[in-house]
């Protein structure tokens, strides 16, 4: 069976990668190099050696943009740089439930990353994590759908593209970072600047409780400039 194994490993490396499914490490190989040449620069701005022992990644649908902060060996969480998101379907809101279009809302982790994404690279969310089946559970909820990514191109539903350069960027700092090192924040909004008005009440009673958790972790982090996302 080992013999076996070896040899399918071996052809299956031979192989060209268009004509089969590459390995996230034939991928960071394939486009790390660049990747790495075009984040370094926000790195040492930052003051962050790269890659870092632990990143969070935060999705803010108003205002549209994914912000990267990392801390290097000194500990420290520092903003690096932000990225426009460029499709995510839905609006203000939690997701509930399979085929609603929601981009989920809460503190997630990344479970997988996936080489061979239908949109060039992607990272894949925890949704629905442990939280949301318990509140779930509690409203009566069932199928509440999942496979969301943050992922390359320029279309969505219920994910976040972030085009293809940038998704390289994220594929590569996850990779060589560890996912087990890297948090992920989806928020409607970023609660450091302002609330949500009257006209987005919560839907759900546990609603204000998941914006507070929210509020939480946003305040943990450093405020970004109020500059565009480049």
């Amino acid at each position: 069976m080992h013999a076996l194994l070896t040899v399918g490993m071996m052809l299956a490396a031979a192989l060209p990668l268009a004509s089969r499914a590459a390995t996230v490490e034939e991928r960071v190989a394939q486009v790390g190099a660049a990747a790495r040449a075009r984040l370094r620069p926000s790195f040492d701005a930052a003051g962050v050696s790269y890659p870092p022992q632990r990143a969070v990644l935060v999705g803010l649908k108003v205002e549209q943009r994914i912000d990267l902060y990392a801390a290097g060996r000194d500990a420290e969480i520092r903003y690096v740089r932000s990225y426009p998101i460029h499709a995510a379907s839905g609006g203000i809101g939690p997701k509930l439930r399979d085929g609603d279009e929601q981009v989920p809302e809460g503190l997630y982790r990344i479970s997988a990353l996936n080489p061979n994404s239908q949109f060039h690279l992607s990272l894949r969310i925890d949704y629905p994590n442990s939280l949301d089946r318990r509140r779930a559970e509690a409203d009566g909820r069932t199928n509440l759908g999942g496979d969301i990514m943050i992922h390359g191109g320029a279309a969505s539903i219920g994910c976040l593209a972030i085009g293809d350069l940038a998704a390289e960027e994220l594929f590569v700092l996850a990779a060589e970072t560890g996912v087990t090192n890297l948090r992920v924040v989806l928020s409607p909004i970023d609660f450091r600047y302002g609330a949500l008005t009257a006209l987005h009440a919560p839907a759900r009673p546990w609603v204000p409780a998941l914006y507070g958790e929210i509020h939480a972790a946003l305040a943990e982090l450093p405020r970004p400039p109020r500059r565009r996302p480049r």
